[in-house]
């Protein structure tokens, strides 16, 4: 029997899953990868960072596939750590740092993490304990389902598109509210998501659409925005590649459903494998993969809506693109690489909400105290606005772009608290979910957030904005942009042999 870790610094923990990290952008190797070909454990990395044990037995052999993988190229002097626990679950594990003693050893090919580029989306922890503490998700849903009294669909379906499905929350929501104004007309759904785990808990979140709704076809792709609308790869080659699945569900219940999607496990292993682009820090599709899933009792009604490979139009009457970038990225980074995309998706009369980060809240206010000069939030709606309409040039004319007032365009959301938690001592969960919110929100590097934790200033920070505010907010602000009904989309004329990326040159 194995025998648990003794009790020891956290920095061990982080030390294993640095080297594992170090080792995996070397050899080009996803982390699900190395976990099953070193323990078999497709998971490790995942259990590692959401606090769960580790016996020394593993962290010896994870250690041996490291030192015999790499002494087929250059040597690793890796020393097994002894003094293992699992992490804290309110610390995490964010931006990934090397190891000093495998540094110099590793190719000079590959970049050092201290140049790649950090994503706040990759600290797995810190996004959990947000989603769970903060009512974001459900104020984003209750927003996007205002716009279904714009939209007019016409045959075969009703057209949505989801930038940034998640955990399926907010896209669950809004198929019920659309469900219940459009309670007989077939549904159309695309939802990106780059994430496996995430997609997982999105296919948690669809059975019980499929029993309200039987008329559904819902496909889930890892694509790149510049793609996904048109679940087609941009590139011949990605095209030729394309991952695409058609999973029939039988039965007549959601309790059927949910068996039958929990059983295409390896499909989304195979399917979500990622790697990481060294110029960005950007995770990537390994393979451009594509999974279309519909009722089989309903495959003659959407026999025109199920798609075919290479012949989806695009022409969504509905996008949702709630938080799809970095705030630091440029206005024209945006418009280029995600807005512009987007918009020339929608079919006549089609809507895109975007949503993003707005500051001026108790969430900024409390990361000022720390850093005083910070301010992640400077490109805002109208900028984007301007932005997207140079990128679109003369096509522009065809579109109506609507940054609406700050009363009507600025929401809020709240973390969730309980009546009597907010008082003149606050407890140490409480403190600890307002600034993980605070610091997610703001974007804020987990190689910046160590000293300010070391120092402890923090919680008093924290404790004096909760009092003041008798609680913590955030602010979000949101944008409309819609196609004229009687306009045709210049570079896209929504029929299946140029609606596609690859035949459009996205």
């Amino acid at each position: 029997m194995q025998t648990q870790a003794a009790t020891g610094p956290q920095d061990s923990i982080r030390s294993l899953l640095s080297d594992i990290e170090s080792f995996c952008r070397s050899y080009d190797m996803a982390e699900t990868t190395f976990g099953r070909q070193a323990v078999n454990d497709g998971k490790l990395c995942q259990r590692l960072r959401t606090g769960k044990g580790i016996t020394i037995n593993t962290v010896h052999k994870i250690h041996d596939f490291i030192r015999k993988k790499s002494a087929l190229s250059h040597p690793l002097s890796l020393t097994p750590n002894v003094s293992l626990v699992a992490p804290s679950r309110d610390k995490s594990n964010g931006a990934p740092h090397e190891p000093a003693s495998s540094q110099k050893d590793i190719s000079a090919k590959k970049a050092s993490p201290q140049t790649r580029p950090f994503r706040f989306y990759d600290n797995r922890q810190k996004y959990l304990g947000f989603v769970n503490t903060c009512d974001e998700k459900w104020k984003v849903a209750e927003r996007a389902a205002h716009e279904l009294s714009h939209v007019q669909p016409v045959p075969p379906a009703l057209r949505i598109f989801d930038a940034g499905v998640g955990d399926g929350s907010v896209l669950s929501y809004l198929l019920r509210a659309t469900h219940q104004k459009f309670p007989t007309i077939p549904f159309f759904v695309v939802g990106k998501e780059i994430s496996l785990e995430d997609v997982r808990l999105c296919l948690d979140n669809l059975p019980d659409r499929f029993a309200e709704h039987p008329a559904s076809v819902i496909c889930i792709t890892n694509l790149f925005y510049s793609e996904a609308p048109w679940l087609m790869p941009g590139n011949m080659a990605a095209a030729a590649a394309l991952n695409w699945h058609e999973i029939s569900l039988q039965g007549d219940s959601a309790q059927e459903y949910g068996e039958q999607l929990k059983a295409i496990d390896d499909i989304l292993v195979d399917g979500w494998e990622v790697k990481v682009s060294e110029k960005t820090g950007n995770p990537r599709y390994v393979r451009p993969s594509v999974l279309v899933i519909f009722r089989e009792d309903n495959r003659f009604l959407l026999d025109s809506v199920i798609p075919r490979r290479g012949q989806v139009s695009g022409d969504y009457d509905l996008i949702l693109a709630a938080q799809p970038w970095r705030a630091r990225m440029s206005a024209q980074f945006k418009a280029e690489k995600v807005l512009a995309p987007l918009v020339r998706s929608l079919g006549p009369g089609g809507r895109l909400l975007a949503v993003q980060s707005a500051g001026n809240d108790p969430g900024m206010e409390l990361v000022n105290i720390v850093w005083p000069d910070e301010n992640p939030f400077e490109v805002n709606r109208h900028d984007l606005l301007k932005a997207l309409k140079d990128k679109l040039g003369r096509a522009g004319s065809n579109y109506n772009f609507n940054a609406g007032s700050d009363n009507k365009s600025i929401m809020k959301y709240e973390m969730k608290t309980l009546p009597n938690e907010i008082a003149d001592s606050i407890g140490t969960s409480t403190l600890f979910a307002a600034w993980n919110a605070s610091t997610y929100v703001a974007q804020i590097e987990d190689d910046r957030l160590q000293p300010a934790v070391a120092s402890g200033a923090y919680l008093e920070a924290t404790e004096k904005v909760l009092q003041k505010h008798n609680g913590i907010w955030f602010n979000d602000e949101t944008f409309v942009v819609s196609r004229r009904r009687n306009s045709i989309a210049h570079g896209n004329s929504h029929s299946p042999s140029t609606a596609s990326p690859l035949y459009a040159g996205k």
